[in-house]
């Protein structure tokens, strides 16, 4: 059995995996970066080794610093998590090479499975069915843009070594797909160190259906049923649950069956998901459902498997390997009631689902379902790392209970004044199709506004609001006679603005006396709103009104698509940022020409700076 762990990740899935370490006597110790010193995860570990600077190619990516971390402080065993250097074969060899013992599948099943075109090619010899489309290994853009015509419109541009919604494009219109697959390249080499990419049919009615499977060194692949991850937004999971709505037992057989099969075509070893799309025009059916990749490693949803078969899958990956058989066999693993986990995010649903940095001041998480965080009060989230809060994972008798369960879990989230998507999540849980399982991964994008918009604020949360808002010094009666009636407090009309400018009026309220507040938060169904007096001001200019294009946040300038005294259009893309693991356009909010250009490919910028100032063609 492994004595000592090193965790060579961060954050909720760190902490994860240093709990149940810990609970089977591990000595755990965790890395960190500049950014991460006071981290939650840090703390929590044994022992804690600084790794380098904030930016993750400074630190989590950078594999030597974490293989002396783990030699210096004598770690028997190295688990990657997600992300970062999880799937990096590389690295893994490095490790085993190093005398370290390595938590996870082998380096060759990594290889085999890493690149998407590869592993597509493998399936179809092992007679695993996989999506229509191209795998060529030539990547002119003039035979991929051809290969996509012969596939047929619509279709997805996906990076071979991608994953994680990274280095993938929809494209409906060839007119779109030149400049698709640029961004997508881009992307793809930011993120993977690989431009390459393959073209697959796009599914209409997609449901993304994944198998959680898992091996050990003695030749036994089990597979522990399977997710339903078809809520998503920019190919990004929202939320997850297991099983799968409208899986017949006929279904469920074929899709376990081809996954197992796919895991031991690479003889693989530790945990690992089989990712399939699904046609689910007319259904769930075993004949329309096609193979898209391997995750060779433990995934963000892996807890709503855990609680619909009680299987610890960190507990079952230290035990495989320190050489142990699989603790059950496939006949001992059975599906018990229904799960769902909602990925809580720093992120403005509102302003196009923006992340938000910053400190968070007050944080809230409900306590009555299993949270899996990385963060606490008065802690940061870092532009440097994705975005994610927490995860919250429910478990119910049945699918309407957990959705239940999830509203109430959501709706009792409070985070300040950082944004979160919790209210959105919580508008997701109440929406008819989902709650009645006729999903897809489209469903998002098709409710728009009705899920990202949030409701108005109830009239009690104003009259609250503009009552502490109001309250008058305690003064003597004849020092502060405003609005004085003989045995009755003041009552006044009282305008109060919020946080997204709106103003309110509150009529006819009872002021008190008491200490005034010069600004009131109060959350209801995930939604945190701040409200302050509405004070006389002048016209302000700033934002896009006066032509300054100003950065959303802090981040790295990866594309200028315009030079000064260029001539732009509205909505023209003039520069794009990448900032938490995604890449953000900004564009042009009229018809003008480019005055001024501050930016450069490559070059940092902070939340606020003015990156760009137009002109309007119509100016004088």
């Amino acid at each position: 059995m492994i004595q000592s762990l090193l965790i060579a990740n961060r954050g909720e899935i760190a902490c994860r995996i240093i709990r149940t370490a810990k609970a089977m006597g591990v000595r755990t110790i965790a890395v960190y970066s500049d950014a991460d010193a006071k981290a939650l995860h840090v703390r929590q570990a044994d022992e804690a080794v600084h790794i380098g600077a904030s930016p993750a190619r400074e630190s989590y990516l950078v594999g030597d610093k974490i293989i002396a971390a783990a030699k210096a402080t004598g770690a028997e065993a190295i688990h990657p998590g997600y992300g970062f250097l999880s799937e990096n074969a590389d690295f893994a060899q490095d490790v085993i090479d190093a005398g370290i013992v390595w938590v996870g599948p082998n380096p060759d099943s990594i290889r085999a499975m890493g690149l998407k075109d590869a592993a597509k090619e493998r399936m179809i010899a092992v007679g695993v069915p996989v999506t229509p489309g191209y795998l060529g290994a030539d990547q002119s853009p003039e035979r991929l843009a051809a290969e996509a015509a012969a596939v047929g419109y619509p279709v997805l541009i996906k990076a071979v070594a991608g994953g994680g919604g990274k280095g993938m494009r929809r494209v409906d219109d060839p007119a779109d797909f030149a400049d698709a697959l640029v961004s997508c390249q881009r992307e793809a080499a930011s993120s993977f160190g690989n431009t390459d990419v393959l073209i697959e049919k796009y599914i209409l009615s997609p449901r993304h259906i994944e198998v959680q499977v898992f091996g050990d060194s003695h030749g036994t692949v089990v597979h522990l049923f399977e997710r339903d991850c078809s809520l998503q937004r920019r190919h990004q999971k929202v939320i997850e649950e297991a099983p799968a709505p409208g899986m017949d037992a006929v279904t469920r057989e074929a899709i376990c069956a081809a996954a197992v099969k796919a895991a031991k075509a690479v003889d693989y070893v530790g945990a690992g998901t089989i990712e399939f799309i699904a046609d689910a025009s007319e259904g769930l059916r075993a004949d329309r459902i096609w193979f898209m990749e391997m995750n060779t490693r433990l995934q963000v949803e892996h807890p709503v498997t855990e609680e619909i078969t009680g299987v610890d899958l960190v507990e079952w990956q230290l035990r495989v390997a320190g050489g142990e058989a699989l603790p059950k066999r496939q006949e001992d693993l059975a599906i018990n009631g229904w799960a769902m986990e909602a990925r809580l995010y720093a992120e403005n649903p509102a302003s196009g689902f923006l992340p938000s940095t910053g400190t968070l001041e007050h944080l809230r998480l409900p306590n009555f379902v299993r949270i899996e965080t990385g963060v606490e009060e008065a802690g940061e989230v870092s532009p440097f790392y994705d975005p994610m809060i927490a995860k919250i994972i429910v478990h119910a008798e049945d699918r309407s209970a957990a959705i239940a369960a999830l509203w109430d879990a959501t709706g009792d989230v409070e985070v300040w004044p950082v944004r979160t998507n919790a209210g959105f999540l919580a508008r997701i849980c109440q929406d008819a199709d989902f709650g009645a399982g006729t999903i897809d991964t489209g469903l998002i994008e098709r409710r728009g506004d009705v899920l990202t918009v949030p409701p108005a604020p109830k009239p009690a949360h104003l009259r609250d609001a503009a009552a502490a808002l109001a309250a008058r010094p305690m003064l003597g009666v004849w020092d502060d006679a405003i609005g004085l009636r003989l045995n009755a407090a003041p009552r006044s009309e009282v305008r109060i603005v919020d946080d997204a400018g709106a103003v309110h009026v509150v009529a006819d309220l009872m002021i008190d006396d008491g200490p005034p507040q010069d600004e009131v938060v109060s959350f209801f169904l995930g939604e945190g709103r701040s409200y302050r007096l509405d004070q006389p001001r002048g016209t302000a200019i700033g934002g896009t009104a006066d032509g300054a294009i100003l950065s959303p946040m802090p981040g790295r300038i990866i594309a200028v698509d315009v030079a000064a005294g260029d001539s732009v259009a509205k909505g023209q893309k003039l520069v794009t940022l990448e900032a938490m693991k995604m890449e953000h356009s900004l564009t042009a909010p009229f018809d003008g020409t480019v005055a001024e250009l501050n930016v450069e490919v490559g070059g940092q910028t902070q939340e606020g700076v003015v990156l760009a100032r137009l002109t309007r063609a119509d100016a004088a």
